[in-house]
Formats: C-alpha cells, sequence, structure tokens
C-alpha cells in the first residue's frame, strides 16, 4: 500500500507511549496499534483530527506516500524528515 503510516516515529518523538495516545484520544489500544503498524485501511478524519490534537502535529506528520516499485507515473517522494 503507498500510504505509509509514521505513527511509531510521531510517538517516539514526543515520548509518548501508544497507550498514552489511546487514553488521550479516547481509542482503543488495539485499534491504534493497527493503525501504527500499518494494518488500518482506513482513517476517519475525526480520529485523524483527534490524534493530531494530541500529538501537536499535522496528518503529513503521522502518514506518507510512497510508489509502488516499478510505477513510473507515481511523483517523486520527498522526505521531510531531518
Amino acid at each position: 500500500m503507498p500510504i505509509v503510516v509514521t505513527l511509531d516515529d510521531m510517538l517516539h518523538d514526543r515520548r509518548m507511549t501508544l497507550t498514552d495516545l489511546a487514553d488521550r484520544v479516547g481509542m482503543t489500544l488495539a485499534n491504534l496499534s493497527i493503525l501504527k503498524t500499518g494494518k488500518a485501511r482506513a482513517i476517519r478524519f475525526s480520529t485523524l483530527d483527534a490524534i493530531c490534537e494530541a500529538l501537536s502535529c499535522q496528518p503529513g506528520d503521522i502518514l506518507r506516500f510512497e510508489a509502488e516499485p516499478g510505477d513510473r507515473d507515481a511523483p517523486p517522494v520527498v522526505s521531510k524528515r531531518k
């Protein structure tokens, strides 16, 4: 899947555990774990909003597009990470 979830990196940067985030956004640990591991197939904007508010970040800080190998029509991926 070309959308990569970088929630784990953001949690590390914020020195926050997944349990802390689950408590702050009112989600189950299991559902956040599915999102964090990239196994989620969709995310509601309300959930994304709550996560971004709790982490003081933008959606692009936890979601990234990566082209599939061999996809020549895909735009180049530019990383913002330092």
